[in-house]
């Protein structure tokens, strides 16, 4: 007498789905390492076409960095417009101006036009009326070379780089990942209560801005422009040990780091 073809007990079947469930824990942490990895090189490709980009724009005018204006004048313009307008006709791929983790985390997230990122992964985005930018990349504001001695409340104007430093310049940040638009951090800005949401306080000119670049996108790091047109990985903590500016002291005493700081590598 000839039997069928034996069925799986439900013992058998459970077994199955536990030891796929048991494979599967093992390999999802080793899946999300990866898709961070992907996400790490492609924002330090983007910020290897930044690097590009302002190569050839200092090339062009002499050595020199951006005035820190559009068309010399202040009115009107605001939300980072005098860099993006300046800028934008070398970097019309939008996809550039996003770190791919801000971005993938962005398009699930509704963020009012006109504020500063709200999450870690988020981007930052201006009104519609100012070109609707969305990025999540801040320009050193004191790389600028400006006509006026105090730039947007910014200064003095010893304190701007103008164009490309001499020395050090491997320390000297272009532009980094950020929360907001641009940036002019100062040796003594204290780092933020917290790091799972924009800092409130530095939005204001010369009020701890160095909390704009302070940014927990990659496990206590983020990636750096530098003026040498390299690209690396940078500690959070090593923001304050950049030379952000021409008198910004590497040296200063390091300041009390938050809770969710103080577990961070001094140096990647």
């Amino acid at each position: 007498m000839k039997h069928g073809k034996r069925a799986f007990t439900l013992i058998e079947l459970l077994v199955v789905i536990a030891i796929i469930a048991i494979l599967m824990s093992i390999l999802m942490p080793t899946l999300r390492r990866a898709r961070e990895q992907a996400r790490g090189t492609g924002c330090l490709a983007n910020l290897r076409q930044w690097g590009l980009i302002f190569a050839m724009y200092v090339d062009d005018n002499n050595g020199r960095f951006y005035s820190g204006l559009v068309k010399n004048t202040e009115q009107g313009v605001g939300n980072g417009e005098w860099w993006r307008e300046t800028m934008r006709p070398f970097s019309k791929d939008k996809k550039m101006w996003l770190c791919p983790s801000a971005a993938k985390n962005r398009s699930s997230r509704s963020v009012t036009a006109g504020t500063a990122a709200s999450d870690p992964l988020d981007a930052w985005k201006v009104p519609a009326s100012q070109g609707g930018d969305e990025g999540s990349y801040t320009p050193n504001g004191w790389m600028c070379n400006p006509p006026v001695e105090v730039l947007w409340g910014r200064g003095p104007g010893k304190e701007y780089w103008r164009r490309v430093p001499d020395r050090n310049v491997s320390q000297v940040p272009v532009m980094s990942e950020g929360w907001w638009v641009d940036a002019w951090p100062r040796a003594g800005d204290k780092p933020a209560d917290r790091g799972d949401r924009t800092p409130v306080n530095c939005m204001a000119a010369n009020n701890n801005e160095m909390q704009r670049v302070c940014v927990n996108r990659h496990h206590g790091a983020q990636n750096c422009l530098f003026a040498d047109w390299s690209v690396r990985k940078v500690s959070l903590k090593q923001l304050w040990r950049l030379r952000w500016h021409r008198n910004f002291d590497i040296n200063a005493p390091e300041p009390v780091w938050p809770g969710w700081m103080a577990s961070f590598r001094d140096v990647y």
